[in-house]
């Protein structure tokens, strides 16, 4: 019986002195300088985080359509549509569905967007990673916006302008009510009474401006979690991300 509890008592006393002992050694690691690798990697870890985390988001239904910040909107430039569209029958929701139909082909566009995002971030040299460790709070989704911009804009462009391309009340597209309208338009401010009245001609390419307008919603959703991940110690899901952030 004696022997019993003198071996409890040592098991204890080891187990703790390992646990104490392991503390030790974690805090020994977490004050040992970075490793260039490390900072890689621990960027690289937290790029992956918010770029998964910001296309799943948006990827999501109403992910854009659902988001005032990010909505698509159509530009400025549709204003005489959409202040006389109420005139006419079932013009409200016509003008609804369009804009409906746009923020899903983003929102479709938005879950194919993580492999553009990965292969950029596997692409990143040392110069990258200590540039985007000093750097500002939006650092990171800079370095993404330069390297995938392109891609991402090749990736949403079709799926945009497929939307826009659909037939809708009488046989007549998105894109052809467009190409109607900024062409009337376009008669009138180039006329003399329009260049009198300092009309601007509308040089817009409707499936261009709302892929850019995606885009933009897709990187300002970047933005967020890498300042989140930057300062808020709960985003750092990961031992290697708290110690290149903190």
């Amino acid at each position: 019986m004696r022997k019993n509890i003198f071996i409890s008592i040592i098991t204890v006393i080891l187990l703790t002195s390992c646990s104490e002992l392991q503390k030790v050694v974690q805090s020994l690691d977490a004050s040992r300088p970075l490793t260039e690798a490390e900072i890689i990697a621990g960027l690289k870890e937290a790029l992956i985080v918010g770029t998964d985390s910001s296309a799943s988001k948006l990827g999501k239904l109403n992910g854009y359509y659902g988001d005032e910040l990010v909505k698509i909107l159509l530009p400025p430039e549709a204003a005489p549509i959409i202040n006389n569209i109420g005139r006419i029958p079932g013009g409200d929701k016509l003008l609804e569905d369009v804009i409906l139909r746009i923020n899903r082909a983003a929102e479709d566009a938005a879950k194919e967007a993580k492999p553009v995002f990965v292969n950029s971030i596997k692409s990143m040299t040392i110069s990258d990673a200590l540039n985007i460790l000093k750097g500002s709070d939006d650092a990171a989704t800079q370095y993404l916006i330069n390297t995938t911009y392109n891609q991402l804009f090749g990736l949403y462009q079709p799926k945009i302008k497929a939307s826009l391309d659909k037939k809708l009340i009488a046989g007549i597209s998105t894109a052809e009510s467009w190409n109607t309208l900024t062409g009337e338009w376009n008669k009138i401010a180039g006329s003399v009474i329009g260049q009198v009245a300092g009309f601007q001609k509308v040089d817009i390419q409707l499936d261009e401006y709302l892929t850019q307008k995606g885009l933009d919603g897709l990187f300002l959703k970047i933005a967020e979690e890498e300042k989140q991940i930057r300062h808020d110690p709960i985003a750092r899901v990961t031992e290697l991300l708290k110690r290149v952030f903190s």
